[in-house]
């Protein structure tokens, strides 16, 4: 990649989230006052003084601990170190030093790399001398800041710019979105993972464990994929504390700015009312959709036909399912997974698909001629011409005499016309019906 890496790293509690999403502008990781709320790396893309960079944000560091969270974030802080260009030590300037950031500051100095030690929680700035403490780490001049009312928030991204490398050449190629959504516990992480090739994301066998939406990117077929982890969507009834409130939402935000959604089924569980929502939300959003059924090996009893009923099945239930793709893999034992990232790509093609003008008309002509438009007496609906007006989703607009007057039916007549012209799986597709201008009906 063409841009720099920046973690943000230190001990629990010390407001790591809440820079992040000051550095970034915008809410994009999950604040709770709790002790570990964030558990895995995410990403977002900052942007100062003309240059733009990876910031990495990771849970709270807790190195002598022998709880086995800590232990899987304090692998995930190593990862974030490890593939960083700069890192961000981020203290308590309320508590003051404490032997836990001493022994962060070594393990830094091990890590060798560049490390810019920033004070948070000095709300009284500049009347304070609380950073001044600092300093004993050996990490520095403290940078004095308060993250959460955004004083000296430019001053640390002064500093960030002014240390990171220089610029590589080339600009970062445009990545392609996908959402990895889906109930907890079905394998979502554990997907991305095989993916990767690492253990990016935190991954446990207890249900929730991931609650923020995780950014992880990879190059495939010579295009950027960026998979947003998300923790499982449940009904809204049974979320109780707010940081899983906030984890739902976070979910149908990762949705929203999604390309690609990848739903991730458990295959002995099979596809549930749920899941449906979650497809229907991402559907009716413009999204492209996958269904990865997951766990497909412990399927034990199947044949060559077992997918086909069951897709046949769920298609019943919701027609829309007729044009998405399914792959059936495993995150397990890595079967057919390298099959997602080409879905994915073609997914994401269909979506930014353009159909020449004079061939959208063509079509348009023989699903007329083989069904007319419902007609009602005195009031004659005439289609007179259709071009394709967006992409992502693909939306076409039909121009006749009485738009109004075009029932459902017809509409979706007319939508899996085109389709099986030009398939556009995996992609919604928008039908628009306009009155032709200057005309009375």
């Amino acid at each position: 990649m063409s841009m720099p890496t920046v973690a943000v790293v230190g001990r629990p509690n010390v407001g790591k989230s809440t820079l992040f999403n000051r550095l970034l502008g915008g809410r994009r990781a999950i604040v709770s006052d709790q002790a570990g709320t964030t558990r895995d790396r995410h990403f977002g893309t900052a942007d100062w003084g003309g240059r733009r960079f990876w910031l990495v944000d990771t849970g709270g560091l807790v190195p002598d601990s022998r709880d086995s969270m800590d232990r899987a974030i304090r692998r995930q802080v190593d990862l974030a170190v490890e593939q960083s260009d700069l890192v961000v030590m981020l203290v308590d300037g309320k508590e003051g030093l404490t032997p836990v950031d001493a022994e962060i500051a070594a393990h830094l100095r091990r890590a060798k790399r560049p490390v810019i030690l920033a004070v948070n929680k000095l709300d009284d700035l500049p009347d304070t001398t609380g950073h001044l403490a600092f300093y004993r780490l050996g990490l520095g001049d403290p940078i004095p800041l308060s993250a959460a009312i955004g004083k000296a928030s430019g001053d640390l991204l002064d500093a960030i710019v002014e240390r990171l490398p220089e610029q590589l050449a080339g600009e970062l190629d445009d990545a392609i979105n996908v959402a990895v959504v889906g109930r907890p516990n079905v394998g979502k992480s554990s997907l991305i993972n095989r993916l990767l090739g690492e253990d990016r994301v935190v991954v446990s066998p207890v249900a929730g464990t991931t609650r923020d939406a995780v950014d992880s990117v990879m190059r495939a077929h010579g295009s950027l994929i960026n998979f947003i982890d998300t923790a499982g969507l449940r009904k809204k009834a049974r979320v109780h504390e707010d940081v899983e409130f906030y984890s739902t939402l976070r979910t149908q935000r990762a949705i929203e700015r999604a390309q690609v959604c990848v739903l991730v089924v458990d295959a002995s569980l099979g596809l549930h009312t749920q899941d449906l929502r979650i497809a229907n939300e991402a559907w009716d959003q413009g999204c492209g959709l996958i269904i990865a059924v997951n766990k497909w090996d412990l399927i034990k009893e199947k044949d060559a036909n077992t997918a086909r009923r069951g897709e046949q099945e769920l298609r019943s239930k919701a027609p829309f399912l007729e044009w998405v793709k399914f792959v059936y893999l495993s995150a397990e034992t890595g079967q057919r997974v390298h099959q997602l990232p080409e879905e994915i790509l073609e997914v994401a093609a269909a979506r930014e698909r353009r159909i020449p003008t004079a061939e959208v008309n063509k079509v348009l002509e023989e699903l007329v001629q083989h069904s007319n438009p419902p007609q009602k007496p005195g009031h004659e609906v005439k289609l007179l011409y259709a071009s394709q007006v967006g992409t992502a989703p693909p939306v076409f607009a039909v121009v006749c005499s009485r738009p109004d007057d075009i029932p459902e039916s017809y509409e979706r007549y007319l939508i899996n016309g085109f389709r099986k012209a030009w398939s556009f799986e995996g992609s919604p597709l928008r039908l628009k019906f306009k009155r032709r201008s200057g005309r009375n009906p």
